[in-house]
This record gives structure tokens, C-alpha cells and sequence, in this order.
């Protein structure tokens, strides 16, 4: 035995090496007595929307409530009742839940070998008044551009896992982001945003957020990122690139010990040059018994995820593919290998080699 414990998260080294400058900031909001929509709440957002190439950022509670926000303002702009949205049946449940929840009809489409929405396979003749696309692990959307032509004009990305990938370029209508602990920018609770060159749904997200701003301005919750959140953000804004350049020398020294091990990985050469580096998964057989045997050698995976939405009950009065999917038959060969910037070189070697050492 090595010794070595592997955690799937590295928050707690993270923490440790930003400690100093978090505790200062947060003081420092604490004691002007503004602790919500300050100067910090403002200069994240202004940060988020350069970092994206776009005109505006709000930001709010969750990256589901920035889901929620532009499927509710786009459901109001529809016209058709209910309006319906093609949705990856590989996705966490809040990607569907949001849109279900202000009233639009989903229909789940199956996904390629990468965890993206296959286009070829949504029917012609479906009518749909938008598409979603979800960055699965942070692989970019962004070559999905190339087909030009979705089932709708209206385009939007859950960019959850993906909005740093491709240079942050934004391809569709509007942008949800999530800043919760798993990701790479991450907060010490939740947090997201909504990015868009549409003013009018900046409008309605800063009405929205504020409860509809009573007096008229419609319907709304309390969906805010404190002061204090932002102000945390802007440090780690700061170590962002370092961090995703350390992600991504770990993710291709991966993905060179790999090659010929039989191993699939899903960040590869196609997808390589652009990913975000979100998430280190690989496709292989006998996955739970690998998984056990990384367990043993003290080294924790997740599982992304083990069934896709059309395959749970919650979901079942919607339209999708069926077991035999593309979706269906990678939720039974996905693990998910733990990956941040604070890995140290030994512990990095360490989980190749036992990935290696296991599948054999």
C-alpha cells in the first residue's frame, strides 16, 4: 500500500492555498454592511460577461435558476403553448426539471460517443421551438456549430460543465452557468449565471431574480449570489487559468498512458484542443468492478451518470429513445476519474497506474 488516499474533490487543498485572501475578502464585505448587489456582485458579473465574449451577465442563485430564468423568459416569448424543447437525455436532472417547471413539453434526444445531443437522430418532422445543448464533462459545443441548422433558431446552452471550454465562445441565445463546489470555477455553496447578448432577457433575469420586482414587472424569486459569493469569485477569477492549465496537462498525460490500454477516453483528439476539462471520464468494460477495485486502492470515482433521463420514472411521459441508445449503453460503461488542479504529481501517477493496473 501506498498510503495515498485519492478524494474525487480537491476542495479542501484549495481552500487551504486561497485561505488567507478569502478571509480577508469576505471581512473586508462584511464590514461595509453591503451584502447583496455591491461593487464585487457587479465586477464579477462585467468579469463573466468579457470572459464569455458577451454583452451581459447575471448572475443568480443556482445554475438551475439561470436555467430556470431563460426558460421562463423564452417561454413568455414563444407563443405556442406549451412550447417544446429538445433536451440530451444525458444530463443531470436539473437541465429538464427547469424547463419543466415553467411549463414547456420536453422531448429527450440520444447522444453521441462524446455525451452530445445527436442532432441526425431528432425526427425532421418534429415540432420544436428549441434546443438545448449540454457540454457533457466539458466537452465544447461549439462543433456542433459547424451544422448551422438545430430543429429551432432559439439555441441554448446548459453550460454548466462546458462554459469554459473553446475559448468561452457562446454559440446559442443564451448561456446557464453553474459556479456550484464540483466545478472548475467554483463558490463555496451555489451560484450561477446568465450570459446573453439579448438585453431584453438581461432585463427580465435582473427582474426575475428580485422577485418580478414588485410593482409590475411580472413573476419572480429570490435569486441573488450574495456579496460575499462574488467577492470570493473575483479571487479565484485570478487562478482560473492556471487551474484549467493543470487540468488539461493532467487530462493529456492521461490520455497518452492510455493509449493502446483498450481504454476509451472521452476527451480524445477530436475534442482535445477545445474541452474544458470539466471531468475525466473513461468508457470501459466490467465498470463496477473497476470501480470497486479503485476503491480498494483508496481512490474515489463517480459515476456521470447511471441512467439517463429517459430511463427514470420522473421523466417517462416524455418522448425519448429507447434502451437501446447510444445514452442507455454509456451509462453502463462511464467512470468518472477524480481531477482538479491540486493533484500532485505522485497522486496523479498513482490513479493512472491503477486504472492501468485494475482493467488489466
Amino acid at each position: 500500500m501506498t498510503g495515498l488516499h485519492i478524494p474525487f474533490m480537491g476542495l479542501k487543498k484549495q481552500y487551504n492555498a486561497l485561505r488567507t485572501e478569502i478571509l480577508d475578502v469576505t471581512d473586508e464585505v462584511l464590514r461595509s454592511g453591503q451584502l447583496m448587489s455591491g461593487n464585487y456582485t457587479a465586477e464579477f458579473e462585467n468579469w463573466l460577461a468579457r470572459r464569455n465574449h458577451s454583452k451581459y451577465a447575471v448572475t443568480c442563485h443556482s445554475g438551475t435558476q439561470a436555467l430556470e430564468i431563460i426558460a421562463a423568459y423564452y417561454h413568455r416569448e414563444s407563443g405556442v403553448r406549451p412550447p417544446r424543447v429538445v433536451i440530451p437525455t444525458t444530463t443531470y436532472v436539473a437541465t429538464a426539471n427547469a424547463f419543466i417547471r415553467v411549463g414547456w413539453e420536453v422531448y429527450l434526444g440520444d447522444t453521441d460517443y462524446h455525451g452530445l445531443l445527436d442532432k441526425k437522430k431528432i425526427p425532421k418532422e418534429l415540432s420544436v421551438q428549441a434546443t438545448v445543448l449540454v457540454g457533457l464533462y466539458g466537452a465544447s459545443v461549439n462543433r456542433l456549430e459547424e451544422e448551422k441548422r438545430w430543429a429551432t433558431d432559439l439555441v441554448i446552452e446548459d453550460g454548466a460543465q462546458h462554459w469554459l471550454s473553446n475559448d468561452c465562445r457562446r454559440m446559442g441565445n443564451a448561456t446557464a452557468i453553474s459556479f456550484d463546489p464540483t466545478k472548475n470555477l467554483n463558490s463555496y455553496g451555489n451560484g450561477g449565471a446568465v450570459v446573453t447578448n439579448d438585453l431584453d432577457l438581461l432585463e427580465f433575469a435582473r427582474n426575475y431574480r428580485n422577485n418580478g420586482r414588485p410593482g409590475g414587472y411580472g413573476i419572480g424569486t429570490n435569486s441573488r449570489m450574495s456579496e460575499i459569493d462574488c467577492a470570493q469569485m473575483m479571487i479565484k477569477t485570478e487562478y482560473i487559468d492556471a487551474w484549467q492549465e493543470r487540468r488539461k496537462s493532467i487530462a493529456l498525460y492521461w490520455m497518452g498512458r492510455l493509449k493502446g490500454s483498450g481504454i476509451r477516453t472521452l476527451i480524445d483528439a477530436n475534442n482535445f484542443p477545445t474541452h474544458a476539462f470539466h471531468k475525466f471520464v473513461v468508457d470501459v468494460d466490467s465498470r463496477d468492478i473497476l470501480q470497486r477495485n479503485l476503491t480498494l486502492k483508496n481512490i474515489e470515482t463517480r459515476i456521470h451518470y447511471e441512467q439517463p433521463l429517459h430511463e427514470m420514472p420522473a421523466y417517462s411521459d416524455f418522448v425519448g429513445p429507447d434502451i437501446l441508445s447510444v445514452a442507455s449503453a454509456m451509462s453502463r460503461r462511464v467512470l468518472t476519474l477524480p481531477l482538479y488542479p491540486e493533484l500532485t504529481d505522485l497522486e496523479v501517477e498513482y490513479v493512472i497506474d491503477s486504472l492501468i493496473d485494475c482493467a488489466a
